[in-house]
């Protein structure tokens, strides 16, 4: 009897899971792995990268204007004056970053983890921090240089990080 509940409990957990929408480990299978790799002045301008891994990748000039990075891993990457104009990095991990003069323009952060990441020169008009983790000195000095909407979502980038 307890055995059975355990095994209707266990099927029950799986259909709400599947209810909810989890996707199955399966659908990662078209991500790339760009790790350790030097991808200097590159084109991804309106690539789809969803879950893509650059992990201590060299991304120095490269275009991702209009890329979909949803869930993209960015840790240690160099992005020393790439283009990011409206990229989509939605819950990017990318802690340790460097965006030193990067072009943020509209892009849209919203729950990326970007601690430990130097924003230095960067041009961040418009894009959404919404729900990002920023460093609090980061945080400060993206907030002296805070301007425009997103066009995207609508949100202010002032808003975003949460300016005073």
């Amino acid at each position: 009897m307890r055995r059975s509940l355990v095994v209707l409990l266990a099927i029950a957990l799986a259909w709400l899971w599947v209810l909810l929408g989890a996707a199955p480990a399966l659908a990662q299978a078209k991500t790339i792995n760009y790790s350790n790799t030097n991808l200097d002045n590159r084109d991804f301008s309106n690539a789809d990268m969803v879950g893509s891994v650059f992990v201590a990748a060299e991304m120095r000039g490269t275009n991702f204007a209009g890329a979909n990075m949803v869930g993209a891993i960015l840790t240690k990457g160099n992005l020393l004056g790439a283009n990011l104009t409206g990229a989509n990095l939605e819950n990017a991990l990318g802690d340790r970053v460097t965006f030193y003069k990067a072009n943020l323009t509209n892009a849209i952060l919203v729950g990326a983890t970007l601690s430990s990441s130097i924003f230095e020169d960067a041009d961040i008009t418009g894009a959404d921090f919404t729900d990002a983790i920023i460093d609090r000195y980061d945080l400060t000095q993206l907030c002296k240089r805070a301007t425009g909407v997103n066009p995207a979502t609508g949100v202010a980038t002032r808003e975003s990080l949460g300016c005073r």
